[in-house]
């Protein structure tokens, strides 16, 4: 089969289109064919060598598919060949022409959606909606603030919290104000005119999807006692976090399972939920993928088709 790959860590030049053997399945997993893989930040970073070790090389990235189940597991009664499937696999290896998925981290595709829409949503959607309302207990009528809320995580946070009745401002680079409020947000900060006044002391969660050095401007926007979810690391100065009784989460790697998909399903059919796709690359074109997500100012997902 065709599949992306890398045998050393480094930029996305080390990636390749590669023929490689179909992987075997075991009982509780489901042999995927694959007809769109989504692109997400930890691909990036773990082909850059962030990761370590962690995932032995040779390595074929991607975690998000979409696709037709191809084989099931002798232990799997949920699926059968021919079934539209969305998900996420246990140790990446989705850009690819076929991907083993474990059977209870795969769901059916929601109807009203494309493969290439559904490959977008598993772990971003996912994470905006843990970080929202397990982690951050968002509850209705509650205000919310999103950094990075044009981006693969934060597009589906502005949805997520809306739904959920919260009010929501989206934090995003200039020129982005539109899309954002098309999400759903009620107010909008450009972050490049370094000013989060319009938000000041009146915020009850924060969900930092961006990180970096500037969290101490997140702080300044939470009320006493509010709550701070980040999904990437940051730097929040914790004198400030101590003085407004800041509650600072720890960034999680949470495990994301069919029931989670089924939750995402129904809110993609009632029409609260949507995958924003900035680009669709052909798999000969990963390089391009890499670089462009690479860049971190992408508005929604970026996908693969195979």
């Amino acid at each position: 089969m065709k599949a992306a790959r890398y045998h050393t860590h480094g930029s996305a030049d080390v990636l390749n289109v590669e023929e490689v053997a179909i992987p075997s399945i075991a009982d509780h997993e489901v042999l995927v064919k694959v007809h769109a893989c989504g692109v997400n930040p930890g691909d990036w970073q773990i082909r850059s060598g962030l990761a370590g070790d962690a995932f032995p090389l040779p390595y074929v990235p991607g975690w998000d598919v979409s696709g037709v189940v191809e084989q099931v597991g002798l232990a799997v009664t949920t699926f059968r060949v021919g079934d539209e499937v969305f998900g996420m696999t246990a140790n990446s290896g989705g850009c690819a022409e076929y991907a083993v998925v474990p059977v209870n981290q795969i769901a059916r595709k929601p109807p009203s959606i494309d493969h290439i829409q559904a490959a977008a949503v598993p772990m971003s959607a996912f994470t905006a909606w843990h970080a929202l309302f397990e982690q951050g207990n968002l509850e209705q009528d509650q205000t919310v603030l999103i950094n990075g809320a044009a981006g693969g995580v934060g597009h589906f946070a502005v949805q997520l919290a809306k739904s959920g009745g919260a009010t929501v401002i989206g934090v995003a680079s200039s020129g982005k104000e539109s899309f954002v409020r098309s999400l759903g947000a009620d107010e909008y900060i450009d972050y490049s005119l370094n000013s989060f006044g319009l938000a000041e002391n009146k915020v009850d969660l924060v969900l930092d999807t961006i990180g970096g050095e500037n969290g101490h401007r997140l702080i300044e926007v939470l009320r006493h006692g509010g709550s701070l979810v980040p999904i990437t690391w940051g730097e929040y100065a914790s004198d400030k976090l101590e003085r407004k009784a800041i509650e600072l989460h720890e960034v999680q790697l949470p495990r994301m399972t069919s029931e989670h998909l089924n939750e995402l399903t129904r809110l993609i059919e009632n029409g609260n939920l949507r995958a924003s796709i900035e680009e669709v690359f052909a798999i000969e074109d990963i390089r391009k993928a890499h670089e462009r997500s690479e860049s971190r100012r992408t508005q929604g997902k970026l996908v693969i088709r195979i």
